[in-house]
């Protein structure tokens, strides 16, 4: 082995360790748990922060994160993917339409938690879905994450106006049964969603990694954020949707996402398999 390749291997070698090291500050600081995210990820995010905050080193950014509060909000938008749109994967959303919801009719009031929400494109995908369909006054929706930007964000509402090409197409392919323009005003080149589709959602902080079980929901839509974890953390969150849903509640994952390996998979059978949409199961 040459003296370059050794080299290389010693600087990847140091790198592992002053990221695991600031992982572990960003946790016992500030009670982030990244530590069981999947490494290949976590390091190519924060190599793209290091190298936008100007960093020489991740030792360096550990020690503006124990010493500047001003980083920690910083460096979770690094760490959060906050990559979404409306009604993406349309078929997903037509199957929650015609397959889930009329199993969902039958009770008198639902609860639904999306799980990783982002800044609130799959949560407000929902909240239309369920209005078009006459559910949404009997629903509340849970929309959680780690990031209390990403929950702002959400909040407001408010999307790029280039954007909504985008979503309108892809509301349509869902079965969307009105124009997505009726539930938006657009002005200075924003799309401001109606306050009345928050009326009744409730925006919390929530870790699939550390934080506990989540109410009794009748449906769970967490899609594209399990493939960002390990397997130990997979099916810490896996074990959370299980505990966090009525018996025959439904669970939607994202399409590389799967329960096929997780120790939890015999509660859940198979409800739309292309969908990867789950049942819990009655016992």
């Amino acid at each position: 082995m040459d003296a370059e390749v050794t080299d290389d291997l010693a600087h990847e070698r140091t790198e592992d360790i002053e990221i695991r090291l600031l992982l572990d500050a960003l946790y016992y600081r500030y009670h982030y748990d990244f530590r069981d995210y999947a490494m290949a990820s976590i390091k190519r995010r924060l190599r793209q922060g290091r190298q936008q905050l100007g960093f020489a080193s991740f030792s360096a950014m550990q020690d503006a994160l124990m010493r500047d509060p001003d980083m920690l909000p910083r460096l979770l938008g690094f760490l959060t993917v906050q990559v979404s749109e409306m009604f993406r994967d349309p078929s997903y959303f037509r199957a929650i339409r015609e397959k889930v919801v009329p199993h969902l009719r039958t009770y008198p009031s639902l609860k639904v938690w999306i799980a990783g929400c982002s800044a609130g494109e799959e949560l407000y995908s929902m909240v239309i879905l369920f209005r078009e369909e006459g559910l949404e006054e009997r629903t509340l929706f849970y929309a959680t994450d780690i990031n209390p930007e990403a929950l702002r964000a959400a909040d407001t509402g408010i999307f790029s106006l280039d954007r909504i090409p985008l979503f309108t197409e892809n509301h349509r392919k869902s079965g969307g049964r009105h124009s997505l323009s009726e539930y938006y005003h657009a002005a200075y080149g924003r799309a401001s969603f109606d306050k009345s589709l928050r009326r009744k959602v409730v925006f919390s902080d929530h870790s699939l990694v550390t934080d506990a079980v989540f109410g009794e929901m009748h449906l769970i839509s967490c899609r594209n954020v399990l493939i960002y974890f390990n397997r130990s953390a997979q099916d810490r969150a896996l074990g959370l949707f299980e505990g966090s849903l009525v018996r025959k509640g439904f669970l939607g994952l994202g399409a590389k996402e799967s329960l096929r390996f997780s120790s939890h998979a015999g509660s859940f059978v198979d409800f739309v398999r292309e969908e990867k949409i789950y049942q819990r199961s009655a016992q």
